[in-house]
């Protein structure tokens, strides 16, 4: 999904105050499951969550996208990262909190999907863990034919990404084109990316089938609300 611009990740998102993020994820878990020690980020990326998380918990990261993964790895070289599908993973071992965060749910495609990635998340927490989902927008909320644009300007990295936004069905559809000026000159990349648009009857029903009892921040950690589910005791 990050074929083309996951050396340009950290930056164009360099805006996100991740230390603030986790303070918060820590603080949500911690209310749930005092003492937790251990915390496996699924859709980890860059791991720029991770190096802020493990600070309170030994930590491991999961994700689909081998060149975010190798950004993550050159970050945290003594950190686990394994590349696997949020849907259909399986590490072996059971965690005191698990997170999926910066709507990275979305990739999930459809609500069968969902229901894996969530199913396999809550098989990898160990009795009253806690999981930590960041909802992606849900489908009214979504617009279409709206231009957006985001400027990276730095001294000597300058990026402009551009998208229209579109839908195909229940499908965020966002195909971005990049323009990077760097000294070595100027480069045009495009990508496409979908993110399924998922509706709060359909997250809740998710973690029911899972046998999760969930509450909702409404919030969250930047206006998207999380979604905070229990493993049984």
């Amino acid at each position: 999904m990050f074929t083309r611009s996951a050396d340009l990740y950290d930056a164009v998102y360099a805006f996100k105050d991740y230390a603030q993020e986790a303070e918060r994820v820590h603080e949500l878990i911690e209310e749930r499951r005092p003492g937790a020690r251990t915390l496996l980020d699924v859709a980890c990326g860059t791991g720029k969550h991770l190096e802020q998380l493990r600070r309170w918990y030994d930590v491991t990261g999961v994700d689909l996208d081998p060149n975010l993964l190798a950004v993550a790895r050159e970050r945290l070289p003594d950190v686990p990262l394994h590349e696997n599908d949020m849907r259909s993973f399986d590490l072996g071992r059971r965690f005191d909190a698990v997170t999926c965060l910066f709507s990275s749910i979305g990739y999930a495609s459809d609500e069968a999907g969902l229901r894996a990635a969530i199913a396999a998340m809550a098989a990898h927490l160990e009795p009253g863990g806690v999981l930590v989902v960041e909802p992606w927008l849900e489908p009214n909320d979504w617009i279409e034919g709206r231009p957006h644009v985001l400027v990276v300007d730095e001294p000597e990295l300058k990026i402009a990404r551009m998208n229209v936004s579109s839908r195909e069905g229940r499908l965020a559809i966002m195909h971005f084109h990049y323009l990077v000026g760097t000294p070595e000159g100027v480069r045009h990349l495009e990508e496409r990316h979908e993110a399924a648009l998922f509706t709060d009857a359909e997250y809740r029903a998710a973690f029911a089938a899972a046998g999760l009892a969930v509450d909702r921040d409404e919030h969250g950690l930047i206006g998207r609300g999380l979604y905070l589910a229990t493993a049984p005791a």
